[in-house]
């Protein structure tokens, strides 16, 4: 039997192997190719990391599961296969205890464990900020998103908002993404979501934030995160929710606490103040005006 000394020199160039290997991979790459990394830059916020973690950790897992199996399926298939001459059924074994006792302990705390990590994740990522900084509600509606950015007052009269309309694609199918609704979020500030639907169930999903939750009538979802790095991302509904579904569309923006508040101030200045339900029922009574609230658009 080799000895320990011989192992450690044997396992120390295959060490160096790796470490060679995962000091040439590209952020996106460490991270299972899964969008929302840049080289040399934060993560998008406080929790993809930890989302992309729980991902690769768990590919590998089953990867090397999938090696160990497959390869004693293949071992199988040619130690016991029907040589020349051979009749007859090949000799039965059955209650190999050591070996019932191996696949039944070993998957079960393979399971547990990744139940363990999974609810630790969850658990994490599900905490809702009692006193966010920012506090903003998205509105899903056939096909399209409002954003509100709710004030200190409880009746939200000091709050602004923007609505927007779902995308409009021209002749060659190209969207002009400056035309879509944005929400715009402080970088490294505490954020809350509020997520309401006005109809049907829909997702809200930010691509490179690598997370997404249903909005729908009834039940009040909420997510709260830090977004990490100034930048422009894509956002869409995650749900099919109707005819113009893949038009639900918008962007984000993170950008500093200056432009932030530059912002908020100019939608103050376009008069889009105080609770958006208001407003939104406002504009719903008056004629021809469904599709200033996306409602109507593309049809």
């Amino acid at each position: 039997m080799p000895s320990k000394h011989r192992l450690r020199w044997a396992a120390l160039p295959l060490g160096v192997v790796a470490a060679v290997v995962l000091a040439g991979c590209s952020a996106n790459e460490l991270h299972g190719f899964l969008p929302g990394f840049v080289e040399g830059a934060p993560d998008a916020t406080n929790q993809t990391g930890r989302v992309a973690g729980l991902w690769v950790t768990s590919w590998v897992i089953l990867l090397i599961v999938g090696v160990i199996t497959w390869g004693l399926m293949g071992w199988a298939v040619v130690m016991y296969r029907r040589r020349a001459g051979q009749t007859g059924l090949p000799v039965q074994l059955r209650y190999n205890m050591p070996i019932e006792i191996l696949y039944t302990v070993v998957p079960l705390i393979m399971i547990m464990g990744m139940f363990f990590f999974s609810a630790r994740d969850q658990a994490s990522i599900e905490t809702q900020w009692k006193n966010p900084d920012v506090e903003i509600t998205a509105i899903a509606k056939q096909w399209s998103w409002d954003f509100q950015y709710d004030g200190k007052e409880a009746d939200n009269s000091d709050a602004v908002w923007s609505m927007g309309v779902q995308a409009d694609p021209d002749a060659n199918g190209n969207i002009d993404r400056s035309k879509l609704p944005t929400l715009w979020l402080p970088v490294d500030k505490k954020v809350k979501i509020d997520l309401t639907s006005r109809d049907v169930v829909h997702s809200f999903w930010i691509i490179d934030f690598l997370y997404k939750k249903d909005m729908y009538i009834g039940k009040d979802n909420s997510w709260s995160f830090i977004p990490t790095r100034i930048g422009e991302y894509d956002g869409k509904c995650a749900e099919l929710c109707g005819e113009y579904h893949s038009m639900m569309l918008f962007n984000v923006k993170v950008v500093s606490q200056a432009d932030y508040d530059a912002h908020l101030q100019a939608l103050q200045a376009e008069g889009n103040t105080g609770d958006i339900v208001d407003a939104y029922a406002r504009l719903s009574n008056l004629p021809g005006t469904g599709a200033s609230t996306g409602e109507e658009e593309g049809k």
